[in-house]
């Protein structure tokens, strides 16, 4: 199909990025997966070409800018120009910062943080000369608002953040019509709690309320094809936002109090493997083990996805009150249709 979008995902093997590969899959995209693990990305690979699309492995370790420039130009050779690219890749150390050695820190932050940038600039290098093409970063309500045990991820979002808004402002210089836009996610049903690297006693939990992985592949598809600067996904995000911005100090406190066990379950942690510096065995997959307290839908997003509609309404029904009220009737002036004397 001469006129199938050509997507790169990275991280596509797991999480998030597996359920945006299947988003983008299931409407016929060519799909770049970059991503480290073979089996992630032979079973992801599997699922792209069952739902119609064409796939593209890439065995690649974001943080290295060389070998990302590379998956790059392959997904161009083989696929052909990149119309979005995808930044979903992370890894994080869920641990009190003093437990966490330097480098884990560092690698924590080489792949959340500068896999996203080196992405993007992958993807601009072939998109500012054709002055086309989106750039997805995938973020977080911890892009604004902090939390124990992840000083490294919420370091890394708030890195990110700080880059998308700065690159966003040299695109608007320049008047590039490509556009730069960041979904900001909430707690989410994903792998990553199973082998993301922990030095807690109990195994570790998303933050409640916790949405499915495909609730952030819907609004990362939404976006991608929009001109909004920013999408938050989840009632929890746009209230942690905004209660942030409101009374940090208030935020503080209640995390201080609520956060450290909210992020645990009860759940001896053990021995297992994880994925900070080599990637795990197996297919991951989409889903974390919390389907039972994971939400399969937000009305948030569905009102932002369909905001101009709801607009439509609320405009609508608005004028047809006035009217009923009598205020869109013309007022005849005073003494009109009397006699003169």
């Amino acid at each position: 199909m001469a006129d199938r979008e050509t997507v790169v995902v990275t991280g596509a093997t797991a999480g998030v990025g597996r359920a945006v590969v299947r988003e983008f899959a299931k409407r016929g995209a060519n799909v770049g997966l970059v991503a480290r693990g073979e089996d992630g990305l032979d079973a992801a690979r599997t699922e792209v070409d069952r739902a119609g699309g064409r796939a593209l492995a890439l065995p690649t370790d974001v943080a290295d800018h060389a070998a990302v420039d590379a998956a790059a130009a392959r997904v161009e050779d083989e696929l052909g120009p990149i119309d979005i690219w995808v930044n979903d890749a992370m890894t994080t150390v869920f641990a009190f910062f003093d437990d966490i050695e330097p480098e884990e820190f560092r690698r924590a932050l080489e792949v959340t943080y500068l896999g996203a940038v080196w992405g993007t600039r992958a993807a601009l290098a072939r998109m500012l000369p054709r002055d086309r093409g989106t750039v997805v970063l995938v973020g977080s309500a911890l892009a604004y608002r902090g939390i124990p045990l992840q000083s490294a991820y919420c370091g890394a979002k708030h890195a990110e953040k700080g880059f998308f808004e700065s690159l966003r402002c040299e695109l608007r210089n320049r008047g590039s019509r490509v556009h730069l836009t960041m979904v900001q996610l909430p707690g989410l049903n994903t792998p990553q709690f199973d082998h993301c690297r922990s030095k807690m006693p109990k195994v570790p939990q998303p933050v409640a309320p916790v949405y499915q992985p495909e609730v952030a592949a819907r609004a990362v598809h939404w976006a991608a094809h929009q001109r909004r600067r920013e999408v938050y996904v989840g009632g929890s995000t746009v209230y942690t936002i905004v209660g942030n911005k409101v009374a940090p100090w208030l935020a503080e406190r209640y995390l201080a109090r609520t956060a450290v066990n909210g992020q645990q379950t009860d759940e001896p942690a053990g021995e297992r493997d994880d994925n900070l510096f080599e990637p795990t065995r197996g297919d991951g997959g989409a889903h974390g083990r919390f389907d039972q307290m994971a939400h399969a839908g937000s009305i948030q997003l569905r009102a932002t996805m369909r905001r101009r509609w709801l607009a439509g309404i609320g405009a609508a029904g608005i004028a047809a009150a006035l009217s009923a009220a009598g205020f869109g009737k013309a007022r005849k002036p005073a003494g009109f249709g009397k006699a003169r004397k």
